[in-house]
């Protein structure tokens, strides 16, 4: 994956540095969705010279090339997937953690929802909030 990822940043006239690549690593070896501050605490001990800003303007790069999604999940700050299918996302609302929703078809509400604004829809992002199951859990004991 990483020789597609610096033909892409090179393909869409971006630089390949080390910090890029170990940015991209990181999003692309977790489904826990990062927020940038996470990525910059993993990569300081390994880079650290590497800035909070760097993280920040190397996420836009994949975001602009397609290689990462960015996600509002109601919190302070975005967290972001390198997952760029569409999928849906729930958010436990105790602790926070953040999980993909594989397998949900929500064709028919999208075309529900184009049917009745006229919208030719050209994208979505659903989030689901609740308690996940080890917040549930501890809270039984």
């Amino acid at each position: 994956m990483e020789s597609s990822v610096t033909s892409m940043l090179r393909d869409k006239g971006f630089k390949v540095t080390p910090q890029r690549l170990a940015i991209y690593g990181v999003l692309s070896h977790t489904t826990a969705h990062p927020s940038a501050e996470t990525i910059f605490n993993e990569l300081q001990p390994v880079y650290p010279t590497m800035s909070l800003a760097t993280v920040y303007k190397t996420i836009e790069i994949l975001k602009e090339i397609g290689l990462v999604q960015v996600l509002n999940a109601g919190e302070d700050s975005f967290r972001y997937d390198a997952n760029v299918e569409p999928h849906s996302h729930v958010r436990c609302m105790k602790c926070g953690r953040v999980d993909d929703l594989e397998n949900i078809d929500a064709s028919a509400f999208i075309r529900n929802v184009s049917d009745h604004t006229s919208y030719e829809i050209t994208g979505q992002q659903f989030y689901f909030y609740g308690i996940c199951p080890s917040c549930r859990d501890s809270k039984a004991n």
